[in-house]
């Protein structure tokens, strides 16, 4: 995100470097629990606040895991154990039918009561795989098959995933959205 953000001019900082505790994530959606988080840091810190929320959806689990893609498999499950609960909700459902798509939004809140937050969403389509692929990314990567390379998210380079992700896609948005934003008077 640094990186990808240092050409507007401030300086990124993640909230545990200022002393903020995570948020609730209480919303039932992307979009309520990144705006849950942004104010969260933006109260405690009276700053301006970047937050996300991603996750995985799966069509033929009707949108799961959702918000719940780091937890899917318990509060603290590890990535192995959400993959394998994906794989065994999936067993019998066919390789066409394994639709999915990672969902990234990013808020950005100027305060705490900014009514009027900067919302910005990527989403990255393909296919869950029978099984884990590559060795590495994080999360769900191993078992998503991305339409674009025709390879699991695990087998590509930061720099690929980056081009192309999800993440990279909400943030791309974001740069455009804030320089325009930027220039209004």
């Amino acid at each position: 995100m640094s990186q990808l953000l240092s050409p507007l001019g401030f300086e990124l900082l993640a909230q545990s470097e200022l002393g903020v505790d995570d948020a609730d994530e209480t919303g039932l959606s992307f979009v309520e629990n990144a705006i849950i988080k942004a104010r969260h840091a933006a109260q405690i810190t009276g700053l301006p606040a970047l937050a996300d929320d991603s996750g995985l959806e799966i069509d033929a689990l009707h949108g799961a895991p959702g918000i719940y893609s780091s937890r899917y498999a318990g509060e603290s499950a590890s990535d192995a154990e959400n993959i394998n609960k994906v794989l065994a909700a999936l067993r019998e459902v066919p390789e066409t039918e394994r639709t999915a798509r990672f969902q990234c939004i990013l808020v950005f809140m100027r305060h705490a009561a900014d009514p009027t937050p900067l919302i910005c969403q990527g989403s990255w389509q393909g296919q869950i795989l029978t099984e884990p692929v590559g060795d590495g990314g994080f999360g769900y990567d191993p078992i998503f098959r991305v339409t674009e390379t025709d390879s699991s998210a695990a087998e590509l380079s930061p720099e690929q995933k980056q081009a192309i992700s999800h993440r990279g896609k909400a943030l791309r948005q974001f740069l455009e959205a804030f320089q325009y934003a930027r220039h209004l008077p």
